[in-house]
Formats: structure tokens, sequence, C-alpha cells
């Protein structure tokens, strides 16, 4: 459905940079480079766990809290950040959280004690979550024309995959050569180079809020989400669903974020407009991408074990075997703007969770013996399906918020990629023991104390093996792989109903990419240089009236505003009704 916005409707000034739609591939690969170390620090420190804990020395807790801390962290603020973009500016945010990524970095890298080292990598989720909705929502700021926007959303993803797959590898090489800190200590340089970049051309964009920020309502979220991921995070080490600091967390969490979303509805304010969720297409598109996250991430922690402790591959060896599916999600990144506009969401998104679901039973041919080229095949089909689907996802959930809300939609999209990572992690966790315990039971000579140690995980069956020696010890050794494999099949034929469900869902997401077209006055803005006035004789930077007295925004179409330029007379343009609620509310006058 389509408006008719006239001169009367009069935007929110943008800030001093204008010139973003001549630079916005430049700042597409700032952008891109942002959230490159985001996705590498949420894996690389993973082969880095046993060397770490040679020298640190940690608890099991400790240890826990060394590895969660910066996931935990980052999904909790990521609406409070996002929001709060949206507000004071999210170049300013992001630059901010340059500097906390750097100096967390160092910090990290340089700890000699355990809570120095959990210390920096909460405030690594700090600077995680104030990067990770701004680079999404400045990139729907300059963008404004869909096709542009479906080509940089698919570079994006793409990058976002390749951080997290090489993650393991660069850390594996690192650990190998240097030490364990040494994995922080390659995002300094980088910090140091793209700090300076971002502040010059970077574009400075803010939503159409008016009215204060809800500091109670994003603490509010923050403390929610908090609750809800530690919550499901417990639930995938193995802790009782019923046990209090399982549940506790769990209910505390649903309960905060039931009364965030009351808050918002009555707010005349609100953080987050919660009329998107009445918008069939971005809340499918939310669905989406949590059941995507739910289904695979998971199995891949999964397959990651079975490579190292049935394979017997190395850390970097077994980051080696994954680069397949990372050149596979490059490959789809790039080709996704065109495959969309080709296939449409609905179709896109459906047969991207088919052609998962197909990989992931190809992957159900591994046993106990190395099958590189199945191996191979399978994590190409993975990769390729997986970024197809998360792509388009992603790009109708931020097609379907208005220019004013990017930061909180992106925020909500992120939050969404967040919670579905650690409820796949819980549940296909969960499916995973539920198959493997109950296989090395019964072994003869194995003591029952010694059967229950096994059945925790692979690892500790090998450790039980060690110990007990002899017959008994190679008789658990190859029950407990058995065992293993076994449960590793009923994981992925779970997985994949899980990715037939997500394509029955996608059904919902409209069949064609609708593509408006960008208004001319957009495009004059975006082209002006900064600081100029337009041909007729619109505002710099400054937000001036022009010659008849009406407001001219300069730039605005560098921030993803659909507006006609006022003082037209009585011309105008029909875009889609994505406007903020003020701009709803605003009566359609004509010319002078």
């Amino acid at each position: 459905m389509a408006r008719t916005i006239t001169a009367g409707t009069r935007p929110r000034p943008l800030g001093r940079r204008t010139d973003a739609g001549a630079n916005r591939w430049v700042v597409l690969v700032v952008l891109c480079v942002s959230l490159l170390l985001v996705a590498l620090d949420a894996t690389v420190l993973h082969v880095a766990v046993p060397s770490l804990t040679e020298d640190l020395r940690p608890s099991s807790t400790a240890l826990l809290w060394i590895v969660d801390a910066y996931p935990l962290i980052c999904a909790a603020l990521l609406i409070l950040f996002g929001t709060l973009g949206d507000r004071v500016g999210r170049r300013r945010v992001l630059l901010l959280g340059y500097v906390l990524f750097g100096v967390a970095s160092a910090v990290a890298a340089l700890a000699t004690v355990p809570e120095v080292l959990i210390g920096a990598r909460a405030l690594l989720g700090v600077g995680g979550a104030m990067i990770m909705p701004a680079t999404l929502s400045i990139l729907r700021a300059v963008f404004p024309d869909r096709r542009e926007r479906a080509t940089a959303i698919g570079i994006w993803t793409a990058v976002a995959a390749v951080g997290a797959a090489t993650g393991p590898v660069l850390g594996g090489f690192l650990v190998e050569h240097y030490w364990w800190g040494s994995v922080f200590l390659i995002n300094i340089p980088l910090m140091a180079l793209i700090l300076p970049l971002g502040r010059w051309l970077l574009p400075e964009s803010r939503g159409g809020g008016d009215g204060p920020w809800d500091v109670l309502g994003a603490l509010m979220a923050a403390a929610g989400v908090l609750g809800a991921v530690l919550g499901v995070k417990r639930l995938g080490a193995g802790d009782p669903l019923l046990a209090l600091p399982t549940a506790g967390p769990l209910l505390a969490g649903a309960a905060l974020l039931v009364l965030f979303v009351r808050r918002q509805k009555r707010r005349a304010h609100p953080l987050i407009d919660m009329s998107l969720f009445a918008r069939p297409a971005f809340t499918t598109s939310v669905g989406c991408i949590v059941l995507a996250m739910l289904a695979l991430v998971g199995l891949q922690l999964i397959a990651v074990q079975y490579l190292q402790l049935v394979l017997g591959l190395t850390p970097l060896e077994t980051g080696l075997r994954l680069l397949p599916l990372t050149f596979a999600a490059m490959a789809a990144g790039a080709t996704g703007s065109y495959t969309l506009r080709r296939l449409g969401p609905r179709r896109m998104v459906g047969w991207g969770f088919v052609l998962t679901a197909s990989a992931v039973l190809l992957l159900v041919l591994m046993g106990q013996h190395d099958r590189p080229l199945l191996l191979t095949v399978g994590f190409v089909l993975l990769g390729f399906g997986l970024q197809t689907t998360l792509f388009s996802a992603y790009e109708s959930m931020l097609s379907e918020a208005p220019p004013e809300s990017a930061g909180g939609a992106a925020a909500i999209g992120e939050t969404s990629y967040q919670l579905g990572a650690g409820m796949g992690i819980a549940f296909l966790g969960s499916v995973m023991n539920a198959a493997y315990g109950p296989g090395v039971s019964g072994v003869p000579g194995v003591p029952d104390s010694a059967a229950r140690a096994a059945a925790n995980s692979l690892g500790e069956a090998y450790k039980v093996a060690e110990q007990l020696g002899g017959t008994a010890g190679a008789a658990l050794r190859d029950t407990a792989r058995h065992a293993f494999v076994n449960g590793l099949h009923v994981t992925l034929f779970v997985s994949a109903g899980l990715l037939l469900l997500g394509a029955l869902m996608a059904t919902r997401l409209p069949r064609v990419m609708d593509c408006p077209p960008v208004p001319r006055e957009d495009l004059d803005d975006e082209r002006s240089p900064r600081g100029e006035r337009g041909g007729d004789g619109g505002p710099g930077v400054d937000g001036e009236r022009g010659r008849d007295g009406d407001p001219r925004i300069a730039g605005a179409g560098a921030a993803g505003r659909e507006l006609p330029a006022a003082g037209r007379g009585k011309d105008t343009a029909r875009v889609p009704a994505t406007r903020g609620p003020a701009e709803r509310a605003a009566s359609a006058r004509g010319g002078h």
C-alpha cells in the first residue's frame, strides 16, 4: 500500500556528512571490516581454550565465563545501543564501539589472571554491541535503493560468515606459532586503521524519534535478553530445566521482555516501533533467522567435535576443512542480489532452507572414517544454502523497517541471531546428549561410575578410557566413538526437520521483491558535495531553509529518506508507507 507524501512532511536533519551517496561503496568496505572483527572475535578464542587453560589455570566456572562473557553481553546490549544510535547518531556509537573494542583487546591479550580476562571479554561484548547494529543501520541509510541495498547486504552477510568461519583457522595458526593472547592482538592494528577511516568516511544519521530516549526500557530489554540467553546457555551446558540457575534467568528474562513490550506499546516515543511485528514479512524474516541459527549453530559445534575427536584432526586442520563452507557463503552473498530479484524473498528463503536441509541429510553419510569429498560437498551446500537463507531474511527484514527505525530493526535482527544460536546449542546439544549417553552404558569391564563420566561427552570418554587402559579402555573408546556418530546422525535428522519447518514458514514472505523508485531529489542530494547547496538552492549541512522558505535537508538520500524535496508546487511522489509515527500523522498539503 502506498501513501502520497507532500512537502508538508519535514524529515529530521541527518548530520554533517552528506556525500555518502558518492562514497557509499567505500562506506560499505569500512562497515564490512568492522563486522569482520566482531565476527572473528566470536569464534577465534575457541581453539585457544586449551592453551589459555594451561597458562591461567581458571576454574571451570571462570573458563565458562571467559568463553561466554562476550556473546552474553553483546546479545544483551544490542537493543540498547541499536536504539541509542537512532537517537544520538549511529556513526557516533560505532566510533565509540571501535575504541572500546581496541582497548578491551589489548587488556585481554595481556591478562595474567582469569578475572581480568573475563572483564576484558565483557568489555569486548559492549564494543561488539555498539558495532553490530550500527553497521547494518548505516548500511540501510546509505543505500536507499533496494536493489543496491540487496547487493550491499549480500556482501555484509558474506563477510559475517567469513569472519565466523575463518576465526578457528586464524586462531589455530596464531596459537600454534605464538601464544593464546595473540588472538586478541590482531584486533589492535585493524582498529587503529579503521577508526580514522570511519571518522572521515562514515556519514552520520539518526532516526526520526523526537522524544526522550527510554533509559528504563533499554535497561529492561538488556536485562531480559541477558536472562533469556543465560538460561538457554545453561540448558546447552546440560543443566536441568527446572534447576534454579536455569529456570531463574529464563523466567526473569521472559518476564522483563514481556514488560518491555507492554511498555513500548504504551509510550508515545517508544524505543522500538512494535507495529513492525504486525507486518508479516518483518515477523517472518525474524523467525527465519532464529530458526536457521537454531538448526545450525549447535550442529556446527557438534561437527567440529566430530572432525577433531572422531577423525583426529588438529584445530588448524579442522578450520581448513570448514573453508569450503566459507567460500560457498561468499558465493551466495555475491550472487544474492541477482537471485533475490529473480526468485523473490519467498522462494529464495524457502529454497535456501530446502538446500540446507539437503546438505544436512547428505552429512548423515559421515561415519567412523574420513570421507573428504563427502564432507566438502556437504559443507559447500550447507554454506550456500545457509547464506542464501540468512541474506534474504535480513534483506526482507531491513527493507520492511522505515529508515528512522533502522537501528532498532538491526538490533532486533542481531538479537534474533544470538537467541537462535543460543537455543540451537541448548536444543541440539540436548538431542545429542540424549542419543549419545545411553550408548556408552553397559560396556564390559567398565565400572558404573566410569560409564557415567564417559556419558558426559566424547572427550570425557577418551579420558576415562585412557585411565582404565587395557581391554576395557579400548572397548569404551570404540563404543563411545560409535555412540557419538549415532548421536550425530540423530541430531542431523532433527536439524533437517527444523530447516524444512523454516521452508514452510517462508511461505508468508512476499512473492516478489518490491523495488519502489528512489525520488530524483534523493539521488541529487546524495551526489551533492559536502557543505554545498543543491542545484535548486537547497541548504548545506546546517539544514537551513531554501529560498522559498520551505525546509530543505541536503543529503537526506544518504540516510535512506524516500521523500521528495519540499517547495515543488503540487508535485508529489508515491512511496511506501514506511514513515514513523510523527510522519504518518502529518497531513498532506499542496504547494504555495
